[in-house]
């Protein structure tokens, strides 16, 4: 793995515009020709995008966070952005915060399309090209999750086949072909040939690759486990069988390096003085690690000093004393109306007095850990991968070990990941092994092993901030079972949001193949019609 390099700007300048026909009078001569550019230098820029697209104000804070009661926030003004996340309330910018993942995730699977065509007359750079491929998918599959149908068969070909108003793939016909060109991927990849050069994610290390590629291909597998369930068979022990992620260290993250100028999104957001006051845990979190004696609570949470000030001070360590954590319930404000903080059942009281007391005191907010504007952005972990695989194991497929295993394996290495974030989030393996050895698996019926497999993938992702990820897994399998939050004004009729509409952009640039879109979503381009797997 390595840290985020100075050439990712280097990537970033004008390469989307390199051709091989221009005759050289009509050639930018501060522009590199596809002859001669290292297309190795697009790999860290796609690995950004992706990153930026899922991570602080495009969307998953926003949004995500709340809506599966990872955090909470009491914020109601109009034009305070987290309404959109804890209450399902329009604010001044949400048309924008949904425009940010798409953007940034067609910006990401548009260069590595690009990186792909610049290497492909290059046999010896073909692992450069699945790579491309790998990224591409990783990408895609991220906003049809979130989007429903979208283009994909004829998207990011402006340049090589004119096409500027590409059709919209139905998912149920996409996800199929994700995965087989992903299959095909990691299947050309190739430990006898070069790696990339400059490469964010492995360093270069194929077999690392090898193993992210199938891991992605389990995670995409499972969200067919409803709609397409033999499909979903078929590719997860594909999957397993071809080599998946075996511990954290080979788990997919990506250090960012904020003194270059790439932080991360998530971390830059909670640094925020609003943000810092009002996004907490969420009760539903907080009572979750309470319930199962998890040793990440005392690393996540703390409980800020007493008083509006401390509260509001970044650089003031709270209380990590496991038995004071206590969770922000969402859909609460602080208007002083029937559905004030104070009127909450369980309301502990306000902190402080007078001009610096503050009814959010007592509960608890995300450590320093979260606010490290250089965190690494964790994209897909060894946990969710073994939780996964338990899944698989216990509805009978065959992926190569137990359910009770596979569960165990996850309960530790969430545990574990963590001190990827630094020495303050570093967790003993004897006690991530005693965690595991207290919480084992339920096997009495289907039902109960599934809900406790995926309570765990939430808590997983939502601990390493995952919002889409935690929000998908949701969706797919039912579990944690939420209870949605019914505010005054609320965009989705009191029902958690299942997906996000399309950007307004979209209706105007490409209107013909947008509407058809449309025209197939029960329900229209809103926030709970159900895309193709959301059964």
């Amino acid at each position: 793995m390595k840290n985020i390099l100075i050439i990712i700007l280097i990537a970033s300048l004008g390469i989307i515009s390199c051709t091989k026909d221009l005759d050289k009078l009509n050639t930018d001569p501060t522009r590199a020709s596809a002859d001669i550019f290292d297309a190795n230098l697009l790999l860290p820029t796609i690995q950004v995008d992706y990153v930026s697209g899922n991570r602080g104000y495009n969307g998953a804070i926003l949004f995500q966070s709340m809506w599966v009661k990872i955090l909470a926030s009491t914020s109601t003004d109009g034009a305070n952005y987290y309404t959109g996340g804890d209450k399902y309330v329009q604010s001044t910018n949400t048309n924008n915060y949904i425009n940010g993942m798409w953007s940034n995730m067609y910006r990401s699977a548009g260069r590595a399309y690009e990186m792909a065509q610049l290497v492909a007359d290059k046999p010896e750079q073909a692992n450069l090209t699945h790579i491309a491929k790998i990224m591409e998918i990783l990408a895609i599959a991220q906003m049809t999750d979130t989007y429903g149908d979208l283009p994909y068969s004829e998207a990011l070909k402006g340049k090589t086949e004119n096409i500027t108003l590409p059709t919209y793939d139905t998912q149920e016909s996409l996800y199929p072909q994700l995965l087989a060109d992903l299959e095909a991927a990691v299947n050309g990849l190739s430990t006898s040939g070069a790696g990339p050069t400059y490469d964010a994610f492995y360093g270069g290390n194929i077999s690392a690759w090898k193993k992210f590629g199938n891991s992605l291909m389990l995670r995409m597998a499972m969200k067919l486990v409803k709609a397409a369930p033999s499909v979903a068979q078929q590719y997860a022990e594909k999957a397993a069988s071809g080599g998946v992620f075996e511990n954290v260290s080979e788990e997919c993250y990506i250090n960012l390096d904020n003194a270059n100028g790439y932080s991360n999104g998530n971390a830059s957001s909670l640094r925020t003085g609003g943000d810092l006051y009002e996004v907490r845990w969420s009760e539903r979190m907080i009572n979750m690690l309470k319930s199962t004696n998890d040793p990440r609570l005392s690393v996540v949470a703390e409980v800020p000093p007493p008083g509006l000030q401390a509260n509001q001070d970044l650089n003031i360590v709270g209380n990590s004393d496991p038995s004071v954590q206590l969770g922000l319930p969402n859909g609460w404000d602080l208007k002083g109306g029937s559905t004030d903080i104070t009127n909450a059942p369980n309301f502990p009281g306000p902190t402080g007095s007078g001009d610096n007391a503050t009814p959010l005191g007592a509960y608890s907010r995300p450590t320093a850990i979260y606010r490290n504007l250089s965190a690494p952005a964790y994209i897909l972990s060894y946990a969710e991968v073994q939780f996964l695989l338990a899944e698989a194991a216990a509805r009978g497929w065959n992926v190569g070990g137990s359910a009770a295993d596979y569960f165990k394996n996850g309960m530790e290495g969430g545990v574990l990941s963590l001190a990827k974030m630094g020495e303050a989030a570093s967790i003993s393996q004897e006690a991530a092994t005693a965690f595991a050895n207290t919480n084992v698996l339920d096997e009495s019926s289907l039902a109960n092993s599934l809900k406790m497999i995926n309570e765990q993938y939430w808590v997983a992702t939502g601990l390493q901030m995952n919002f889409v990820e935690a929000w998908n897994n949701w969706k797919r399998s039912g579990y944690p079972i939420l209870t949605p939050v019914n505010y005054v004004g609320n965009f989705s009729g009191g029902e958690i949001p299942r997906r996000q509409p399309y950007p307004t952009g979209e209706t105007t640039l490409n209107t013909e193949n947008y509407e058809t879109a449309v025209g197939r979503l029960s329900g229209g381009d809103n926030w709970v019609s159900r895309i193709y797997w959301d059964q």
